[in-house]
């Protein structure tokens, strides 16, 4: 009989010039980009962690260490899906997924079906299966000051 269990995972990026603003595996205009060995995608990284955690497979940097220059400006979507790989080579399956993702700017809801469009085969979920909701700090924190985006996800798989 198939377990359920829960996911959580969470990531954080400086946000630097010159780089292309990639984020649930879409290119939004933006002048700055995120920081990372990859694309530095943290709403997918975020979901990438939530899956491990689901499996108990760890976490990103262990699979996926910005160490090994294989990983250089890779996109995040080939990790998640090598992820999500692993997940259905146990038997398992993602019932659902909730994000979040925090940023002063630019706007993300106009982006949202975009990813959506990205994640959702990706993760083999339906539109309604895909939770992806934007909010702002406020000003706040690295966030706040528009230094960083910060992204939850949270994710139900059936193993």
């Amino acid at each position: 009989m198939p377990e359920t269990k829960i996911g959580f995972g969470y990531d954080i990026h400086r946000l630097e010039p010159g780089r292309r603003l990639v984020l649930g595996g879409a290119d939004i205009p933006h002048p700055k980009g995120l920081a990372g060995h990859s694309d530095g995608d943290a709403l997918v990284h975020a979901l990438i962690d939530a899956l491990l955690g689901a499996i108990g497979e760890g976490d990103i940097g262990r699979l996926f260490p910005d160490t090994d220059p294989r990983w250089k400006d890779a996109r995040s979507t080939g990790l998640l899906e090598d992820v999500v790989r692993r997940l259905r080579a146990r038997g398992g399956e993602i019932v659902n997924a909730d994000t979040v993702i925090v940023a002063e700017e630019p706007k993300m809801a106009p982006h949202v079906a975009a990813m959506k469009a990205v994640l959702c085969p990706a993760l083999g979920l339906t539109e309604t299966g895909l939770g992806i909701k934007a909010k702002t700090a406020e000003g706040l924190g690295p966030v706040g000051e528009g230094r960083a985006i910060a992204c939850w996800a949270v994710v139900l798989v059936r193993i």
